[in-house]
């Protein structure tokens, strides 16, 4: 209520970060939530309610990009040693089958915990998807709700953490525990959620190579932000802003279409802006 008023008050800017959380994938937009979009259209709808002059609202999609300034592979190879070292598994090859060997043993790891057993020949991204799909299955189970696997994978986390907070007593007469294991397997879901077999191979940049270990030892060491692993450089993009305004006539006709087209837009010009600044800074080249 409050932040419907505040969009319709005179030179009113307000940051919303549409993704609903942070990926920690430097060069992947996460799917929207429509939230944003929602509360723009709303309040001009109410405007309109009223019978007042309907004013512009501007959505501003900005990209941002960071970029590591220093060298980064004596960092590199220190998480390797560490991941490695935690994992007991010897340091074999070049640094990308380091990185797989290390990735392998935690997805084996994370399958075994939730009794998933991986089809024979079955791909990386397709066991990753699995893994992630008993995981929500199971939490829902848990907590009595309904499937969803329909949805984002983010979306039902997010629904299963608001179920948990509420059911948060009940849950804990079973013991503090089992609350405890649904949140570390919630968060396990975010963890992986952006994640792809193939995304440091595209393009094997210290970015995702840090972005991929940062991931691995979320999982491995138990922290939920681990330290930085260097300074970083932001590059910042903004795309054509869109007048929430002119949608407001399709949006009394259709409201569920008319925040999905207008989400998917914004979606769209964040990734393209995104993937112009990651060429852009591989080549050197500032905005």
């Amino acid at each position: 209520m409050q932040t419907l008023e505040l969009l319709l008050e005179p030179q009113c800017k307000l940051v919303i970060f549409p993704e609903g959380g942070c990926s920690f994938q430097n060069d992947t937009v996460m799917p929207f939530r429509p939230g944003a979009v929602q509360l723009g259209l709303q309040a001009l709808a109410r405007c309109a309610k009223r019978n007042q002059p309907i004013p512009d609202l501007y959505a501003v999609p900005l990209s941002l990009k960071y970029r590591y300034t220093g060298k980064m592979r004596p960092v590199i190879h220190q998480a390797l040693r560490q991941l490695e070292h935690a994992l007991g598994i010897p340091p074999t090859g070049d640094d990308y089958q380091r990185l797989r060997q290390a990735a392998a043993k935690v997805l084996a790891r994370c399958e075994q915990e939730h009794r998933v057993v991986p089809e024979p020949g079955a791909s990386w991204n397709q066991r990753i998807a699995n893994l992630k799909a008993a995981v929500l299955y199971q939490c829902e189970n848990k907590l009595k709700l309904p499937h969803a696997s329909e949805d984002p994978d983010r979306e039902r986390v997010y629904r299963i953490r608001h179920a948990l907070e509420q059911q948060r007593t009940i849950v804990l007469e079973d013991g503090a525990d089992d609350w405890a294991a649904t949140s570390k397997a919630l968060m396990r879901v975010l963890n992986f959620d952006a994640i792809y077999d193939g995304y440091v191979a595209e393009k094997p940049t210290p970015e995702r190579f840090l972005d991929t270990l940062t991931r691995l030892e979320r999982e491995v060491f138990g922290i939920d932000k681990p330290d930085p692993k260097g300074h970083r450089q932001a590059f910042l993009r903004i795309g054509r802003p869109m007048n929430l305004k002119d949608y407001v006539e399709s949006y009394h006709r259709d409201r569920a279409a008319t925040i999905t087209t207008v989400v998917q837009q914004l979606q769209q010009t964040v990734q393209t802006n995104l993937d112009m600044l990651a060429e852009a800074t591989a080549r050197g080249i500032s905005w």
